[in-house]
């Protein structure tokens, strides 16, 4: 009986793997090892797909507490003001006021300010 090598398919698939091993040095661009570097990478790229959020929120509160630190207020107190003077305003905008918008943060803050206050 004669091997089959799955032929038209099979190749197919090979090649498909081998075209994402695209970059990788020594072994890993041969398919048995390109498969399972590609597949792990894939896991990868899932996972971290979902961690990218919580990193940039992570970055947004680091932002935001420096500014208010230099305001006298800290971020916590921020949020908490903001909540109470029902100002909805998300974090990514925040941080981005707070690096290139002083101002206006500093407005807000004083509107959250005042709010916490009373």
């Amino acid at each position: 009986m004669s091997r089959v090598t799955k032929g038209v398919k099979g190749r197919r698939r090979r090649n498909r793997i081998l075209a994402r091993t695209k970059g990788y040095t020594g072994g890993r661009k041969l398919y048995r090892q390109g498969r399972e570097t590609v597949e792990k990478g894939l896991v990868y790229a899932y996972r971290d797909r979902r961690v990218r959020k919580r990193e940039f929120r992570r970055l947004w509160i680091i932002r935001i507490n420096a500014a208010c630190k230099e305001l006298g207020l800290s971020y916590s107190q921020l949020i908490h003001g903001l909540k109470l003077a029902g100002v909805e305003i998300d974090r990514k905008s925040l941080a981005e006021m707070a690096v290139n918008e002083k101002e206006a943060f500093a407005a807000v803050v004083g509107a959250a300010k005042a709010e916490s206050a009373v």
